[in-house]
């Protein structure tokens, strides 16, 4: 726990650079978010040519659309913004796209349209659950445990949530709702680590009441690390192999896993175990025993 004095003031700098840069620099919005139209198409080359692709797109006046290879060397995706104007102006789009690009050179594999109004209600929607989420956590953890630990856990995946949304504005990775998903997972396996730790910390709270809260701390974790590191280091094989050759669908999810297991990780124990000395938790005090209680115990001694 001495170490924490280092961590917590060093999460806290990241954690208030994080939230600028989502209010400055802001996120890498996906189609699912700011709306607009995603077009894959696969090319009847062996290799698609991205320049060529670029400039008819252009030349259609369509705003700003993004032309990027996945996949295969003949795979490639078009991110085409929404478009202002009549209901069916993007649908209009994609029929440009089709004849200016044509059915002899390249193959849709798949069109999928949104909306502005969609694309608000699932943002609004996508926050709304990973608010909710930590919600019921808190009231999970102050049941099961007591109002200390919920308070610790909720300061730990509240840390993870921002600093995941930090990673997104610094590395530019598409947020969508992918994005969302690989969030509302971070908290799964973050908390699933706290509560192992918690659970712990209880235990020799009870078992060694004379011991400090950072030595109860300290020593609970060091029987925990083992299977933090096994589960941590497992989690993140098979979430490289899913970066490296997942493809690009799904690329967003698995950096997103990867920075949020690292940082859950390291939350559970120099931010959610801090914070359990800072509000000095303590074992509840055995119940004296009632009346009632005290006469259905046996008497001893020798009958008169």
């Amino acid at each position: 726990m001495r170490f924490a004095k280092i961590g917590l003031p060093v999460s806290l700098v990241l954690m208030v650079a994080s939230l600028v840069l989502l209010f400055t620099v802001g996120l890498n919005e996906g189609i699912d978010f700011k709306g607009g139209t995603v077009i894959e198409v696969q090319s009847k080359a062996p290799t698609a040519d991205l320049a060529d692709i670029r400039s008819k797109v252009d030349s259609l006046g369509l705003g700003a659309v993004e032309v990027q290879g996945f996949g295969t060397p003949n795979d490639v995706l078009l991110r085409v913004s929404a478009q202002s104007g009549a209901e069916g102006a993007q649908e209009q789009a994609v029929q440009k796209i089709r004849s200016v690009l044509g059915a002899d050179q390249y193959t849709f594999r798949r069109v999928e349209v949104v909306g502005p109004r969609v694309s608000g209600e699932l943002a609004y929607s996508g926050t709304m659950s990973v608010v909710l989420t930590i919600v019921g956590i808190m009231a999970y953890i102050w049941i099961r445990f007591e109002w200390q630990f919920a308070l610790g856990a909720v300061a730990s995946l509240v840390h993870d949530v921002i600093l995941t949304i930090g990673f997104f504005a610094v590395s530019r990775v598409e947020f969508n709702l992918t994005s969302i998903a690989a969030i509302l997972t971070i908290v799964g396996y973050s908390l699933n680590d706290t509560v192992v730790v918690f659970d712990r910390v209880r235990e020799v709270l009870r078992r060694y009441k004379s011991l400090s809260i950072s030595e109860v701390i300290d020593q609970s974790t060091n029987q925990t690390l083992a299977r933090t590191i096994l589960t941590s280091v497992t989690t993140l094989i098979a979430l490289l192999a899913l970066f490296f050759f997942g493809g690009e669908v799904i690329r967003s999810f698995t950096a997103a896993m990867i920075f949020g297991v690292l940082i859950g990780t390291y939350s559970s124990i120099f931010i959610a175990s801090p914070t359990l000395i800072f509000f000095h938790v303590r074992p509840k005090p055995d119940k004296p025993a009632t009346d009632k209680q005290a006469s259905a115990k046996p008497k001893t001694g020798v009958p008169a």
